[in-house]
């Protein structure tokens, strides 16, 4: 029989078990079960160094260092804002925050008009959900959006008898609740919001687990004493808690079969919540862990090039084939699939980013009138430069006021019309409040809610703290100028209205969450 007929008889076959749309369904089906599944997975205020993987000693994460291993860990991969819902928007949306109106600030709206990547995978036959914390804080619903724009909510099996500061969600049951609802035809893009490691934590649950005060390394901005360092290995066991459920989340994943075909990406949205961290754009508020993995896709390695998270949302869409579509507000993220595939180098210019951008405007309600507190923020090189917009603002929010005594009419310390409210009530925060009239503290008090100058410039390799600023020393002229350049240029390029005369429309949006407080007219 000629090939012809083989052929021909094959197909006459196969037409007496199925019709034509049967096999156009079966097709349609093989076709889409070879999509990538997607699982993006976010800690809540967690810098970089404090994973395992890095080399933390005093935290133990298994699960992120699983992911590492078999894919591909960043060590310069920063957020685009030092804050939790505009560090969100940004990665759902591949938009810098200056770019979001109200939602590059805190707890305000999201506007629908600007897509974000779950949306527009569901769209291309994605099954979408999150469990924990989406987009957060702020009012999705008023904006006329449907959902949250992480996706589907799955948060209703709840934990029992869980220690003070964690969360009760059974992030990993909440996961399988997803799935189950999922077609077996359908590939799932799945968000995995961890609420750790944000503050409050149960106060000296690192040690009674068993951590050890000499493992905590603290940070130059923060004074080294048991104190700080038994908050820090809080903080640590809140990241182990988290990382606890994506182990059982990817044991989930290759007992099914589909972890070899599931992208995952980890990563925080923001810096650890200590003073001069969190809501800060130096170095601990904004260099955030990344990891990712796509067995057989990605190559093994560590790449030290400078990375944002801006760069997710693209990243996710080439990878799962899906076009970005076109809009009035383009992404200005950048795919960063030809490095992880290994199709790119990561040092060929066209591959990765020469600096990356972040920025701030409202974080808590912390000065009168909820006015925020603007920094604009590069990283490029060694170096880091910020722009700070108000300097004649308390960054950290507005101190103490002094007023007279009913008794004696003197200036003593008044009513607490705020107290450095962008920092998280921790005990940190109230060592060096107490301690801040003590000589050695002082500084760190300082450092952490004294105004700062319009201008910082600062080494982060050899000054990862963002203790010493270069910006007013005359050798480090040329070198500011020609960053500062790469900034306001890009600034105006993206439309900023802090660069066109309009940066007050951001004290404009309301704000929908947090506490109000009254504060006189400073």
């Amino acid at each position: 029989m000629s090939e012809f007929l083989k052929i021909a008889t094959l197909l006459f076959g196969f037409a007496t078990i199925f019709n034509v749309k049967d096999l156009l369904a079966v097709s349609k089906q093989a076709h889409t079960a070879k999509k990538p599944n997607v699982l993006f997975v976010i800690s809540d205020d967690q810098s970089f160094p404090h994973t395992s993987a890095y080399g933390y000693k005093a935290v133990n994460t298994p699960a992120f260092d699983r992911v590492a291993k078999s894919g591909v860990l960043f060590t310069n991969a920063y957020s685009a804002s030092p804050g939790c819902s505009p560090s969100r928007a940004a990665i759902l949306t591949g938009m810098n925050d200056w770019q979001l109106e109200e939602a590059g600030t805190h707890a305000s709206s999201f506007s629908s008009k600007y897509l974000v990547y779950p949306d527009i995978l569901e769209k291309a036959g994605y099954f979408v959900g999150y469990t924990g914390k989406g987009w957060s804080p702020g009012n999705w619903e008023i904006s006329g959006r449907k959902r949250n724009p992480a996706g589907t909510e799955y948060n209703s099996i709840k934990l029992k008898n869980t220690p003070e500061g964690v969360s009760n969600n059974d992030y990993a049951a909440n996961f399988e609740s997803f799935l189950s609802k999922k077609a077996s035809d359908k590939p799932f893009c799945f968000w995995f919001g961890a609420a750790e490691p944000h503050r409050v934590f149960s106060k000296g649950i690192g040690l009674r687990s068993g951590k050890k005060l000499k493992d905590a390394v603290v940070p130059s901005f923060l004074p080294d004493n048991p104190e700080v360092r038994s908050d820090i290995l809080d903080y640590c066991y809140e990241i182990e808690w988290y990382d606890k459920y994506l182990g059982r989340i990817l044991d989930m994943l290759e007992k099914s079969g589909e972890l070899n075909n599931t992208i995952i990406i980890v990563t925080s949205d923001n810096g650890m919540a200590f003073p001069r961290a969190k809501a800060n754009t130096y170095e601990f508020g904004i260099h955030v862990p990344l990891a990712i993995s796509w067995p057989g896709h990605i190559k093994r390695k560590k790449i030290n090039q400078v990375v944002s998270l801006v760069d997710i949302a693209p990243t996710i869409l080439e990878a799962t084939g899906v076009k970005i579509p076109d809009t009035a507000y383009p992404m200005a993220g950048k795919s960063l699939l030809g490095v992880l595939t290994g199709k790119l180098k990561p040092s060929s210019v066209n591959a990765m980013r020469l600096e990356v951008y972040s920025s701030r405007e409202r974080h808590s309600f912390a000065r009168w009138n909820n006015l925020g507190y603007p920094q604009r923020a590069v990283r490029t090189g060694d170096y880091l430069y910020i722009r700070n917009f108000k300097p004649e603002l308390w960054p950290a929010g507005d101190p103490q006021k002094l007023e007279k005594s009913d008794v004696t009419g003197k200036l003593q310390p008044g009513k607490m019309y705020g107290a450095f409210h962008d920092i998280d009530a921790s005990p940190t925060l109230d060592f060096i409040i107490e301690k801040n009239s003590v000589r050695n503290i002082a500084p760190f008090f300082n450092w952490a809610v004294e105004k700062r100058p319009a201008e910082e410039l600062f080494n982060v390799k050899k000054d990862p703290g963002c203790l010493n600023n270069l910006a007013q020393q005359p050798k480090f002229l040329t070198i500011k100028t020609g960053i500062k350049t790469k900034l306001e240029n890009y600034l105006l390029a993206t439309k900023d209205p802090r660069m066109l005369g309009r940066g007050d429309v951001f004290e404009t949006y309301p704000r929908y969450e947090g506490v109000s407080r009254d504060f006189p007219n400073n």
